[in-house]
């Protein structure tokens, strides 16, 4: 076993950090280690779980074995010397970086590296990438950074410059159905479908094999094309879109934050003697609430990212029938669907429409009003 195992299809990134972690048990200077990494590859490529896997194996005994508890600490964030950076909002400011940087000045404590992976590099605002620029630059001898993002052209070009670039890439189908079927024990039929329909997005492909609920709600998605008949009915699939992204927002957060707001009141006292809580315990909460608030609008947009890209594989799948090959089609149970809207549109006209698609998602990402813009989407896609 190996902390490496989970990384499905990536054996050229699993190569580079295994000659990286044996550079620095022999004890040379050697130009297979160095202080700063950038992992960059497609949503589902495995980034993140490449990048705790290289800690893991840098503060491992066994370079990774994956068993012990140092590989089980890290992963789980509870190691001190691995700082795992998860941000659940829109972005990563300066103040979180500069108490990250006061973190790591200090030694290791039990291994030889104090190893920091950051999974939303590209979350950084400019004041806070200047920020954890200057600790790249002058870096402790015995830490290492591993940022995480998209693309290279995601981070500033002064950190990126200075960091060692590994590009992951989108798992096949078959290696994710693979996974699926070896791992998780879920049959053969199911693990090809979630496998084709998350293309090569291992943790939805996961999480849509388990999950009816999912699975019906990507159904009703898929066959918002099929309704776009006019202005009308384009409203009406914006709306419904903003209603399920919302919705799946609500039920991922409602009892979370519910035991975040109850764990941190029992942390000031409430209850505990009869009285309220101890001073500066209302504020607290109220920052909590805050941050809530900000993860929620994230998750909508998260969600809402997720069903134009399910959206954007209907359209890609008639662009194929177009142009005469229908035998590679990521939405195979719409074939029917897909062929009769085929014929009935024009190549060119396809191509807008799934162009229009990512340009929404550009648009979310800059902090466009969803509804807004989902709506606009929604009428070029019923021209």
């Amino acid at each position: 076993m190996s902390v490496f195992d989970n990384l499905v299809g990536q054996e050229h990134v699993v190569e580079i950090i295994q000659k990286a972690v044996a550079s620095t048990r022999s004890g040379e200077e050697t130009q297979e280690m160095t202080h700063a990494w950038v992992f960059t590859g497609p949503p589902g490529s495995g980034r993140s779980s490449a990048a705790v896997a290289f800690a893991q194996a840098l503060i491992c005994p066994s370079d990774g074995c994956g068993t012990c508890n140092q590989c089980k600490s890290a992963a789980n964030g509870a190691h001190p010397d691995v700082e795992i950076i998860r941000t659940e909002g829109l972005s990563i400011k300066i103040d979180e970086v500069r108490e990250l940087l006061a973190r790591v000045a200090w030694a290791p404590s039990m291994g030889g590296w104090r190893v920091v992976v950051m999974e939303d590099a590209d979350r950084l605002t400019e004041s806070a990438a200047n920020a954890l620029l200057k600790a790249i630059e002058e870096p402790g001898s015995r830490t290492v950074w591993l940022l995480c993002a998209p693309t290279l052209h995601d981070l500033l070009p002064t950190i990126r410059s200075r960091c060692r670039h590994l590009q992951l890439v989108t798992p096949s189908t078959a290696a994710v159905a693979h996974v699926l079927q070896a791992r998780d024990g879920i049959s053969p039929q199911m693990a090809d479908f979630a496998a084709r329909v998350s293309q090569g997005h291992i943790g939805r492909a996961r999480y849509l094999a388990n999950n009816e609920a999912v699975r019906n709600t990507r159904t009703t998605i898929m066959k918002l094309p099929l309704t776009l008949k006019g202005i009308s009915s384009a409203f009406a699939a914006a709306q419904t879109l903003i209603d399920l992204a919302t919705e799946q927002a609500n039920q991922a957060s409602e009892e979370r934050n519910e035991k975040e707001v109850n764990d941190l009141s029992l942390a000031y006292g409430k209850g505990a003697t009869g009285r309220a809580m101890a001073t500066g315990g209302s504020k607290a909460i109220k920052e909590l609430e805050k941050e809530q608030k900000t993860r929620s609008t994230r998750m909508v947009r998260d969600g809402l990212d997720a069903a134009l890209l399910d959206i954007a594989t209907f359209y890609r799948d008639v662009m194929m029938v177009q142009a005469g090959s229908s035998d590679a089609l990521i939405n195979k149970e719409l074939e029917n669907e897909i062929s009769t809207f085929a014929a009935n549109t024009k190549p060119h006209t396809t191509i807008n429409k799934i162009n229009a698609i990512m340009a929404a998602r550009t648009n979310l990402g800059h902090n466009a009003a969803p509804l807004l813009t989902v709506e606009a989407l929604m009428c070029v896609l019923a021209r």
